[in-house]
């Protein structure tokens, strides 16, 4: 049991999942313990989760980001539906971004259908969790000041 500490604020909730059939998850997993470690709340979904999956966790779960790790090749069709079933689901403030084998041609069409940011094999975790300190700078926890 985590002991409540008077007046401190909770910690941002991050949902990482493994959107499509792509079975291998050793990434997400060391992104979610990165995250676990420098003091986010993490929620992994296992693997091969439809984009309706992860919207429903993501809602359920009271989540400031989705983090999305791919390496099948549909990160095109796949994301896109995420970031879809948010806005459908009323969750426009979660921010996602993802990695994996995402091609540099990809990345800017990805961003224009709500993808915040895309990490490339090789981008380090401590890059990652300095994206989401900056992100969500100010947002409040999940359910806080920033919803």
């Amino acid at each position: 049991m985590i002991a409540e500490r008077p007046g401190a604020m909770a910690p941002h909730r991050i949902l990482v999942a493994k959107p499509g059939l792509d079975g291998h998850d050793r990434g997400a997993k060391v992104v979610a313990r990165a995250l676990r470690d420098a003091g986010f709340e993490v929620i992994y979904t296992g693997l091969r989760k439809t984009p309706e999956q992860i919207v429903a966790a993501a809602v359920q779960e009271d989540v400031r980001a989705v983090g999305l790790s791919i390496l099948s090749g549909a990160h095109n069709t796949l994301l896109p539906e995420v970031v879809e079933g948010l806005h459908v689901a009323g969750a426009d403030d979660v921010l996602v971004f993802a990695g994996g084998i995402v091609p540099d041609a990809d990345i800017e069409g990805l961003r224009a259908a709500g993808v915040d940011e895309v990490f490339p094999p090789g981008s380090s975790t401590a890059a990652i969790v300095d994206y989401l300190n900056r992100r969500l700078a100010g947002s409040g926890p999940a359910g806080g000041a920033g919803r």
